[in-house]
């Protein structure tokens, strides 16, 4: 039975209120016949984030806001909630993980985040100590109400979009953004499919042993989608993901290079979590494909290095490195 506390269409509409005139309402486009992509890439900080994390915000009391923001993140929240925090006027501070992409702590640091570098482990405990030193506010990567309720904009624009669309897939980290989506479709038919890298594939365990599944740090720092590399879902994206969301699959890295390398080519400059979708759905049988399918490209702040690499091979150019 359908955990009646999940969040659904209304949560969502109440968010994309908030969001109007904040977060782009980004394209839908086709790139074959019955499929499409979802382009977050063309969010003002290359990435969905922008939505939960102006939403979650917004919903602060002034007074809490003017403390500052908190939040630990491996790129694409930390920058998404600078962005938010400089156009509110106060400070942000962000918990860097040690793994992460260097392009996208720097895209942090312009947008004038206070960076804390700690091993990735413990993000979650030099958060809580960044809240209690400064009093700000903690604003989750994924797992809370008003985060999920503004990433499912995503899934409402969607459908409204494309009425006809029979299913959307989306890439899976610590479950924000498919959450939302699966509650912005709730109860319109829709199917919800999941896509995470192999390496990462905590969402995929969890599905099939009916509770959560935590990965090893270690084997989920390997993937490429580095803004994938949540090791369990949360307390709270998880029954979301088990009551909402028809399946979840994995894709191997590979499969990840070549969806990369076949965005890009269609002029899509996607990163490498916003590939995984993508890469589910060249990786699905035939029945499958033949829905009509929208896949949510999740994000375009890309590792450069990892990037020149992919496109070398696809190229037929010799790689190093």
């Amino acid at each position: 039975m359908t955990d009646p506390a999940l969040l659904g269409p209304a949560d969502v509409a109440a968010a994309a209120a908030v969001l109007e005139g904040i977060a782009v309402r980004t394209p839908v486009e086709d790139l074959a016949a019955g499929f499409a992509v979802k382009r977050e890439d063309l969010q003002p900080v290359g990435a969905f984030k922008l939505r939960g994390a102006f939403h979650a915000a917004s919903r602060l009391d002034a007074a809490t806001r003017a403390a500052g923001l908190v939040t630990h993140s491996s790129g694409n929240h930390g920058r998404a909630l600078a962005w938010v925090a400089r156009r509110l006027g106060v400070p942000c501070t962000v918990v860097v993980p040690d793994d992460a992409v260097a392009a996208k702590v720097d895209a942090m640091a312009s947008l004038g985040a206070r960076l804390v570098p700690v091993p990735a482990d413990d993000r979650e405990s030099a958060a809580a100590e960044e809240v209690a030193r400064t009093g700000g506010a903690f604003v989750p990567p994924y797992d809370h109400p008003h985060v999920i309720a503004g990433q499912g904009t995503v899934g409402a624009e969607i459908l409204a979009d494309r009425p006809d669309v029979e299913q959307v897939l989306v890439p899976v980290g610590g479950g924000g953004l498919i959450s939302g989506i699966a509650a912005a479709l709730r109860g319109s038919g829709v199917r919800v499919l999941g896509v995470e890298p192999e390496l990462a594939g905590d969402a995929a365990a969890s599905k099939r042993a009916g509770e959560r599944v935590r990965f090893p740090r270690a084997q989920v720092a390997a993937t490429a989608a580095d803004g994938l590399r949540a090791t369990v879902l949360g307390e709270l994206t998880w029954p979301h993901v088990r009551d909402l969301v028809d399946d979840v699959v994995t894709v191997d890295e590979e499969a990840i290079a070549d969806a990369t390398r076949h965005l890009h080519a269609c002029g899509v400059p996607c990163e490498a979590s916003g590939a995984v979708a993508t890469a589910g759905y060249r990786a699905l049988g035939d029945a499958d494909r033949a829905r009509r399918t929208v896949a949510v490209v999740s994000g375009g702040n890309v590792d450069p290095a990892w990037l020149a690499r992919v496109l070398a091979v696809g190229s037929g150019m010799p790689t190093s490195g």
